[in-house]
């Protein structure tokens, strides 16, 4: 059975943010956090097999979904913490929360765990794996490819119908079934004046950070998480394909999650990256069982 979902709208930091609720207000809150290119609605599968009365509250990111873009000419992470720490404040000020973070969010929500301890009851992190180490000599070479860059608008693909949308996600993951790709391209993408369908995110997204992605920096973070953790990676991830080859990334991946104190690890099997869509059965009876624990 598909739940429904309850859209509002609300002021963040100067933009106006597109939230989704699931379930009724007084029930315990998670707040779950979609990835990059990715959309609140992403979470419907793991909401529809969730056994208990949740309060699920899941924003759009700020230029994807229904939020507003910041016409800024990139995007940075700690404006994500920022606005997340403005919807918390706004949906929870007195109490600690449920936090749960994919992928993008999974990093957001692991960084900020570790800046505001007090603000997390439970964090779950779906291959919130962090970005690719960098060294200092990669700084000229990354300055210049974002000033290149920035010489001409990038632009999103547009689509001639819904269904070329869903077959877009299928391309990207080849589990997803036919009524699971329809029902996320009406939430992925809309169709413009021209009758044509354009994906719910600011293009600005592809543009490269000027920013090096400082690893150590962001495992001082990770240590000072004082909640409960709860790692999810699926056996048919591809952050080989960005972190590098196996082996050796296997070795970098345990290193950082050595960083998160009490922290709990699951293996999500025949699931891939999007493993919230592959085996949403799975994800949610574990998620539960670690938030009633």
């Amino acid at each position: 059975m598909i739940k429904s979902s309850r859209s509002e709208f609300i002021p963040v930091r100067g933009l106006q943010y597109h939230v989704r609720h699931w379930g009724p207000d007084n029930a315990p809150k998670i707040v779950m956090l979609h990835g990059w290119m990715d959309v609140s609605a992403s979470f419907q599968f793991v909401v529809d097999c969730l056994k208990q009365d949740w309060h699920v509250i899941a924003p759009d990111w700020r230029g994807f979904g229904l939020t507003d873009a910041p016409h800024a000419d990139c995007y940075w992470f700690p404006d994500y913490m920022g606005d997340l720490d403005a919807i918390l404040q706004y949906y929870s000020p007195d109490d600690a929360v449920n936090l749960l973070g994919h992928s993008m969010g999974g990093n957001v929500v692991g960084i900020y765990a570790g800046v505001r301890p007090e603000r997390i009851r439970k964090l779950i992190n779906l291959e919130g794996f962090g970005m690719p180490t960098t060294t200092p000599g990669q700084a000229p070479g990354r300055y210049l490819k974002w000033l290149d860059e920035l010489r001409e608008a990038p632009v999103l693909r547009t689509y001639a119908t819904q269904a070329e949308v869903a077959g877009r996600l299928q391309k990207t993951n080849p589990r997803l079934s036919d009524e699971r790709a329809a029902f996320l391209s009406q939430h992925w993408a809309r169709q413009n004046d021209n009758g044509r369908w354009e994906i719910l995110g600011d293009p600005a997204h592809k543009l490269t950070s000027p920013l090096l992605y400082h690893v150590e920096e962001v495992m001082a973070c990770w240590q000072k998480n004082t909640a409960p953790t709860l790692w999810f990676e699926a056996d048919d991830t591809n952050v080989w394909h960005w972190m590098g080859p196996k082996p050796e990334a296997r070795i970098e991946i345990d290193r950082r999650l050595s960083h998160i104190p009490h922290l709990r690890k699951e293996m999500i099997q025949n699931a891939g990256h999007m493993l919230h869509h592959d085996q949403p059965e799975i994800l949610a009876e574990i998620i539960e069982q670690f938030l009633l624990e």
